[in-house]
């Protein structure tokens, strides 16, 4: 995994679906985190949006940390659509950073639909909820077992770094402390 071969997709973090995940607000601040850190090194974002007229559209705090990234709307779980993998083939990316929700079911068919097209799929562990611990738990053994990498944000950032001298180092160690 390098800052030239990696992408990142954001599922369906909803103004309607984030109040009732367990942990929402430590799960929001941490992806915002992990999206500040995938900014820094120029890591390029998408994201999807669940059924946006029932669910709502992304949460403010994500959105702002978005920006003006692409986003597609989607009503099948998986985010493995025509525009995302439009995005990835148009950047070259080989892995790919999941975050979002819920990690049994949307962040789990992703995974799943990525690993069955060759990808490499990192999870940061603060970066997904569910509704339940145990649908979480669940998800990422799933995901895991597929293949995918459950991981962290401080040891994917750093994947991506992986050297001091990186031009984003000092970025990524004061936002991981």
């Amino acid at each position: 995994m390098s800052t030239d071969n990696t992408v990142c997709i954001v599922v369906d973090i909803q103004e309607r679906l984030t109040p009732v995940l367990n942990g929402h607000q430590l799960f929001i601040e941490k992806s915002c985190q992990m999206l500040q850190g995938l900014q820094a090194l120029e890591i390029p974002v998408l994201a999807a949006e669940q059924y946006p007229k029932g669910l709502g559209h992304t949460v403010a705090a994500i959105k702002e940390q978005l920006g003006d990234v692409p986003l597609f709307e989607k009503t099948k779980f998986s985010a493995w659509q025509p525009e995302a993998e439009a995005f990835v083939r148009q950047h070259g990316a080989q892995n790919i950073i999941l975050i979002g929700v819920e990690a049994h079911v949307c962040m789990l068919q992703t995974a799943a639909d990525l690993r069955a097209q060759g990808f490499g799929v990192y999870v940061p562990v603060e970066c997904t909820t569910s509704r339940t611990v145990e649908n979480k738990e669940n998800g990422l053994a799933q995901m895991q077992n597929l293949g995918a990498v459950v991981s962290n944000i401080e040891s994917l950032l750093f994947m991506l770094l992986k050297d001091a001298k990186h031009p984003a180092f000092k970025t990524i160690s004061k936002l991981i402390q």
